[in-house]
């Protein structure tokens, strides 16, 4: 049975799953840019159990992957466990380790009852944990946030006592409440208040933007690792940000326009060999690998046609033109 000793010392910054963003190109990028571990999208249960190849492409690695995180979500306790034991067996030695999504909010999950719709009853959540433990040998962790609305309160410290209980060996929070969706500011305290509560390791999640950002997190909570999500669109660079940040390095110069377009570039030249109908996939990724740059909005529209890397590199090189220009 592995374990988690070490393993956040290990992974101490980690990219999280995203669905729609985390393919296996941009976790290269992240990792190469400082993020110690990268999850694939979150993955359903319920899709691998019907063998479903566009779920189980979500499982895809390149072949020089050292580790990777999987997460899965579904509300069937035997479904996620067969299909835990599935990714285990898959992945091998590859698979860092699994995690249970139990935080997000989206409505198509939550109407399931996936997702954060699990925070509202605790004993199917706590079912889950246990059969996907006895399931597998990888550590098995949860990622939920503060609580379902602030109308019903917050409930992580308590719901996190049970997910320990239930054989969780670590968890990540998310500082807002469900219902909050990504809508004002992620609550440090929430995190603190779990991380006191119970005695597995905990992962700090929301509003972690920059170096600044993730040692204030590590203050304010005492967690033992942290997790960055949206700010990592078309930014793998705030990884390095925030490892030099935790060095005690210099801050990070931002990245270059030119070297925020070759990073597009590289994103979509090598994600389009690996999967050749990614174009349409890629538009958001370039938008936001050019957010905010001079003349970003005039190529939104051009984007958002690109079919090829050609196409792409032709409006990527033009917006380079244009702000040499200004």
């Amino acid at each position: 049975m592995l374990t988690t000793d070490g393993l956040f010392g290990t992974y101490k910054v980690i990219l999280a799953p995203m669905a729609g963003v985390s393919d296996p190109v941009f976790r290269k990028l992240c990792q190469e840019q400082g993020a110690d571990l990268a999850f694939t999208e979150m993955v359903s249960a319920k899709g691998l159990s019907y063998a479903n190849e566009k779920t189980r492409h979500l499982v895809d690695v390149l072949p020089d992957t050292d580790k990777v995180g999987v997460q899965l979500f579904g509300h069937e306790p035997l479904v996620m466990a067969e299909q835990a034991r599935w990714v285990e067996e898959e992945l091998g030695e590859t698979l860092a380790y699994l995690d249970i999504n139990m935080g997000c909010p989206a409505r198509k999950i939550v109407k399931k009852g996936d997702g954060s719709a699990l925070m509202k009853d605790a004993c199917l959540a706590s079912e889950i944990v246990s059969a996907v433990k006895g399931a597998v040998q990888h550590p098995v962790t949860v990622k939920f946030r503060r609580g379902w609305s602030e109308e019903d309160g917050e409930s992580a410290p308590e719901f996190a006592k049970v997910m320990e209980a239930s054989g969780a060996d670590a968890i990540t929070v998310h500082g807002r409440f469900a219902m909050q969706y990504y809508k004002g500011a992620s609550c440090a305290g929430a995190i603190k208040r779990v991380k006191d509560a119970v005695s597995i390791p905990v992962i700090g999640n929301g509003d972690i933007c920059s170096g600044d950002d993730a040692l204030r997190m590590l203050e304010d909570t005492g967690c033992d690792a942290l997790m960055v999500a949206r700010a990592a669109e078309g930014n793998p660079w705030v990884f390095a940000d925030i490892k030099a940040a935790i060095e005690g390095r210099p801050a990070t110069a931002p990245p270059s326009l030119e070297q925020r377009v070759q990073m597009a570039k590289r994103h979509i030249d090598e994600l389009l060999a690996l999967r050749p109908r990614a174009a349409a996939y890629l538009r958001k990724h370039a938008m936001w690998y050019l957010h905010g740059a001079p003349h970003a909005a005039a190529a939104r529209g051009r984007l958002a046609t690109c079919s090829t890397a050609e196409q792409f590199h032709e409006v990527l090189d033009d917006v380079l033109i244009a702000a040499k220009e200004v």
